[in-house]
């Protein structure tokens, strides 16, 4: 397994090679908008109050596929 060291090297040789400009800019704005991601976020006291009703969901097994998910969700569409 490489370490994060190799990589951010072999990331940094391949970008030095880059001559497009577009390119380059998009990678930076991919990067900045990375790196603000990995801030906490604040969660409103509502938006607690959700997750743990859905860690008790979890908890109690009160839960639903995927699948049944989507079909329940074409039933509503198509009734409308």
């Amino acid at each position: 397994m490489e370490t994060v060291e190799k990589i951010k090297k072999r990331l940094i040789e391949k970008i030095l090679i880059i001559q497009n400009k577009d390119f380059l800019e998009a990678l930076d704005k991919l990067i900045s908008t990375s790196v603000s991601d990995s801030e906490p976020v604040n969660l409103t006291d509502e938006q607690k109050i959700m997750l743990e009703m859905s860690e008790d969901d979890i908890a109690n097994g009160e839960l639903i596929s995927q699948e049944a998910m989507d079909k329940r969700n074409m039933e509503w569409l198509n009734a409308m």
